[in-house]
């Protein structure tokens, strides 16, 4: 292996007014590795990978591309340079098949035909040699989300790409469709790819890097060899403290049904089923996990639950109906009968951005006879009172009830709903992906308050997509797909593996000789069929 970098980037700085996102950032990547790039929220990470894909222009440093100083002031000069990116969001046109979107931007002339037939020819070739399989002649909108990925991945590798980075590649994928992710990266590199990862998941650092860079606070804070580093180590460097990963709980101890939900049914405005009979249990004292690849119904649940959305169906709370439709079905009703709600979209559902925490804290419960000074006017000293304690008791940074809600950073707005909603003494809390955009550190506490209101004897309902969340908070885990819920598990009973399965749809382990990706695969294909049908093509 040469000793050249295949990047090397030098004195990096970007700043964007006060903000300062990347500090004087150095980092060799080497040829025919992958190299992880972990930070927390808002370390810089891809604002960095952005400069070097020509997104950005640096205000100072300069760019290397195998060993010679390049000039990259847009993303045509990144790809002349043999740099692809596959985005946390893809930039691909739906209603273009994968071949259409492959070309497009690299046709070979005016003529479009022989710009297909070769690219037909390389896909071939390029699916054939990196387990690439995807049908050139689908359309975008009926492919799953991970052939979605493979189709960017395609684009890179059709505009001769040798360097590839990913932000958050496996945030949608169900575990078989990350493994085989892996996969590709693993031959990628063997064929002498350099690939950067930019995650926050330690496990997968691990897991596929050579080597690791840490981020905080725009700056880097180390490089190391991935085999003589630790996920435990890795936290420390990236949040500057030493962070428990694991979650600390004693088994639970369930006591009478809290919430009991039967055939639950809701339909959106395009007419689509999104809830197909949900039923499930959640007793007093014990973690409901959800878990499912996103877009599978879990949004839809935890709305109706929590008064947002209307739908048929039977849901009783501590052994009473509530109303599914009319004028008590909405989340001041829920509130009454003892549900506290923090929703998967804090910025949106949970938080009103220009409003301050201490009005933020009042945000739903501002009806609580302890915020009425009288009959007409608000208690405003006693809200902010409230907002403070609540403030010291969960750690929210900076500890100031007047700075605006879009002044914090995404943990410490998590922070402020989960004391709104915890402090409200709730017979079941509903939370939807309590640690998404959070901090290492974040997790650690927010984790901790979630098991507290457990211990406390309190029921909860928590959906995430983060699987390793599922499996660590949650005493039962029930796995949702297209609306329905495909079985349950208890954690120490199951893995990943059987999960994953679960997530795609598949309810039975396939045959040995079958790989499990071509079993979840031909399962997310018919669900994509399934929704192009209900949606009037084919």
């Amino acid at each position: 292996m040469t000793d050249t970098p295949a990047i090397e980037l030098k004195g990096i700085s970007k700043s964007f007014g006060p903000v300062q996102a990347n500090k004087d950032i150095s980092i060799r990547v080497m040829p025919g590795t992958i190299h992880g790039i972990i930070g927390e929220n808002g370390a810089g990470k891809s604002t960095l990978m952005s400069i070097l894909y020509g997104f950005y222009k640096a205000d100072s440093g300069e760019i290397f591309i195998n060993g010679r100083q390049t000039q990259i002031p847009d993303s045509q000069a990144a790809i002349a340079a043999g740099i692809g990116m596959v985005f946390q969001h893809f930039k691909l046109v739906q209603n273009f098949t994968v071949l259409e979107n492959v070309i497009l931007g690299a046709e070979d002339g005016g003529l479009l035909k022989p710009s297909l037939a070769k690219a037909r020819g390389v896909l071939q070739h390029l699916a054939k040699e990196y387990e690439l399989n995807v049908d050139p002649d689908a359309m975008i909108e009926d492919l799953s989300v991970g052939h979605q990925q493979r189709v960017e991945i395609l684009k890179a590798l059709y505009r001769e790409a040798e360097i590839l980075i990913l932000d958050e590649p496996t945030g949608v994928l169900t575990p078989a469709e990350a493994d085989h992710l892996f996969r590709i990266l693993e031959g990628l590199k063997r064929e002498g790819k350099t690939i950067i990862l930019i995650t926050h998941k330690l496990r997968e650092i691990m897991e596929i890097t050579d080597t690791v860079s840490v981020m905080r606070r725009g700056e880097m804070t180390a490089t190391v060899k991935t085999a003589e580093t630790s996920p435990e180590e890795l936290a420390e460097l990236m949040v500057g403290r030493k962070v428990l990963l694991r979650v600390d709980k004693t088994p639970a101890k369930p006591g009478k049904s809290v919430l009991e939900v039967e055939n639950l049914r809701h339909t959106d405005s395009a007419g689509v089923e999104r809830l197909k009979g949900i039923s499930l249990k959640v007793q007093a004292g014990e973690i409901l996990g959800i878990a499912g690849v996103s877009g599978n119904g879990q949004s839809e649940l935890l709305q109706v639950l929590g008064g947002m959305k209307t739908a048929t169906g039977t849901v009783r709370v501590n052994g009473e109906e509530i109303d599914l439709t009319g004028r008590y079905s909405d989340g001041q009703s829920r509130r009454a009968r003892g549900i506290s709600h923090v929703p998967e979209d804090r910025q949106h559902e949970g938080l009103i951005m220009p409003y301050t925490a201490w009005e933020n804290v009042a945000f739903g419960y501002h009806h609580d006879p302890k915020y009425q000074k009288n009959a007409i006017l608000m208690d405003n000293a006693a809200i902010k009172r409230d907002a403070e304690g609540k403030i010291e008791r969960f750690d929210v940074r900076p500890p100031n009830a007047n700075l605006a809600a879009r002044n914090f950073s995404g943990g410490n707005q998590q922070k402020i709903v989960l004391a709104r909603e915890i402090e409200r003494n709730p017979d079941i809390l509903l939370v939807g992906q309590p640690t998404r955009g959070v901090d290492i550190g974040a997790i650690e506490f927010i984790h901790q308050q979630i098991v507290a209101l457990r211990d406390q004897g309190k029921a909860i309902l928590l959906v995430s997509v983060e699987l390793d969340e599922i499996l660590s908070l949650s005493d039962r885990v029930a796995v949702m797909f297209d609306g329905q819920i495909m079985g349950e598990r208890l954690p120490s009973e199951t893995n990943q593996t059987e999960l994953g399965l679960l997530m795609a749809g598949v309810t039975q382990m396939p045959d040995k000789d079958k790989p499990l990706i071509h079993v979840v695969d031909e399962q997310l294909d018919a669900q994509k069929e399934r929704e192009a049908k209900r949606h009037g093509h084919s």
